[in-house]
């Protein structure tokens, strides 16, 4: 049997890295000194890659690529994959949803308990000593605040259904309504900012969603107002955010992405009332995992043809 060349785009778990390398011959691009002259070296032989939501492949890869069959995205963000191209092309691609949903959600609600109820400051306050000198500042309660979810897939679903276990009133924005859901429904990111106290970004990054949360968004949430995003950085105007923070016209947020990854705002990092975690939403062993095997699996099915096991393209 031929041996197949798949170009993996960055590093990933240990686990998929192994399993990806007993079937296929793996190229690692990120070891090599120079990426494009890597790409053209073995431009000939490459028909997979294998990527994550950090990294995808552009047109100009994908044109460079004349033998590339499939893309398998160990992501549910596919914004760094050029769709169009690859639809035109003919070029398969995958993504790993539904395994990462209760795991992003999950980290959403932390996020939103731990902004409100300072878990990090209290954490923080004990470990330095100041608790000897007095008690903790009293802090906000979760249980029975309005949540709006910007994106009501599945990820923004998962959401919903957790916070409804606090008590709380969900309502949401998306690019239709939902006929099959009793949550309420807002047709602009600026009515829903406007009629909930905890804003939470779950929407994929599109042209359309990059910046969703502008000044006006943040000022309609307003000073008591919390901002959660577990989408994608862009999705926040991180200047304006920045700016909301400093100035109280935002009454906090949990961040798990940035714009301009893994650089973060200096300005954040002394605001008591903002949580800061470095894109782990899907991080932990099992997903991981289960994500991993969504990357090989949908490898397997394209090479054996058989149907792809959560095809996007």
């Amino acid at each position: 049997m031929e041996s197949i060349d798949v170009l993996m785009l960055c590093p990933m778990i240990s686990y998929l890295e192994q399993e990806l390398q007993r079937r296929y011959n793996v190229l690692k691009l990120w070891t090599a000194p120079e990426k494009s002259q890597f790409i053209k070296d073995h431009s000939a032989t490459i028909r997979a890659i294998v990527g994550d939501g950090g990294h995808g492949a552009d047109a100009e890869m994908i044109e460079a690529l004349p033998r590339l069959e499939i893309l398998s995205s160990n992501s549910v963000g596919v914004d760094k994959i050029d769709l169009k191209k690859c639809r035109e092309k003919g070029i398969r691609v995958t993504y790993t949803p539904d395994v990462l949903n209760d795991e992003v959600a999950d980290l959403a609600i932390g996020l939103i308990l731990a902004v409100l109820r300072r878990l990090c400051a209290s954490d923080r306050y004990v470990r330095s000593g100041k608790w000897k000198k007095g008690d903790f500042k009293l802090t906000t309660k979760f249980t029975g605040k309005t949540v709006g979810i910007i994106g009501l897939g599945r990820i923004g679903m998962a959401i919903a259904k957790r916070a409804e276990a606090f008590n709380c009133p969900i309502c949401y924005f998306s690019r239709t309504e939902k006929p099959d859901t009793k949550y309420k429904y807002y047709p602009s990111v600026l009515e829903l900012a406007s009629n909930c106290q905890i804003l939470v970004v779950a929407c994929s990054l599109t042209a359309e969603s990059r910046h969703i949360v502008n000044r006006e968004v943040m000022n309609a949430l307003g000073p008591k107002g919390v901002l959660i995003n577990i989408g994608r950085g862009p999705h926040v105007d991180e200047p304006e955010l920045v700016s909301a923070l400093v100035e109280g016209r935002l009454g906090g947020a949990g961040l798990d992405v940035y714009e301009h990854e893994p650089e973060v705002p200096e300005e954040l990092f002394s605001l008591e009332n903002v949580v800061l975690l470095p894109h782990v939403g899907t991080a932990t062993v099992e997903t991981r995992k289960a994500m991993a095997d969504l990357v090989v699996g949908n490898l397997e099915a394209h090479f054996s043809n058989k149907p792809l096991l959560t095809p996007l393209v």
